[in-house]
């Protein structure tokens, strides 16, 4: 394990120093959504139940990737986001493809993800894209601003794999801004 990748898991330490991976935080952060879910859906409907749910968990990703981003000693890259991917891997999380990785680009596509049956068996199938799938972009843009995700399918909402495209945004070399 590199240096990167013990900064990284001891952020995600548990109990008795057993590294969580993504996959058992995302399931215990899913046993205590789950009724607040049920609560919310009764009293004001899936659709603003779900519309509640979406909004905090993106506001947790952005700041999951602020703080990610904070614990890299030498700043935010592809290649550091590409070495943190070992979290969400850990635990046969996901079958991944990896088709590019390099300095300006992450492309992967994942067969099998474990995210997706773990939602649809804890009955939150309706909103796992919710509570994993949307945070992708989210992250990301806490993470490094100048990436940018671009998705069309996921297997949590019925695609055959899902289809990470990441890219570093070209800058505007006059004033710095991405």
């Amino acid at each position: 394990m590199t240096q990167q990748h013990e900064t990284h898991a001891e952020q995600t330490e548990g109990v008795n120093g057993v590294t969580l991976g993504i996959l058992e935080r995302r399931r215990i952060e899913a046993e205590i959504i789950k009724p607040i879910y049920e609560i919310l859906k009764r009293d004001f409907g899936a659709e603003r139940a779900a519309a509640v749910i979406a909004e905090a968990v993106r506001g947790a990703a952005v700041d999951a990737g602020r703080e990610f981003a904070a614990r890299e000693p030498n700043g935010t890259s592809i290649a550091s986001f590409v070495a943190l991917q070992v979290l969400w891997e850990k635990d046969d999380a996901l079958d991944v493809e990896t088709l590019r990785a390099d300095a300006d680009a992450y492309d992967y596509n994942v067969h099998r993800c474990s995210y997706a049956e773990m939602y649809h068996a804890m009955g939150l199938g309706e909103i796992g894209h919710l509570l994993s799938c949307a945070r992708d972009s989210e992250f990301i843009a806490g993470y490094d601003p100048r990436v940018e995700l671009t998705r069309t399918s996921t297997i949590m909402q019925g695609g055959k794999r899902c289809d990470f495209r990441y890219r570093m945004r070209e800058t505007n070399a006059g004033n710095g801004d991405v």
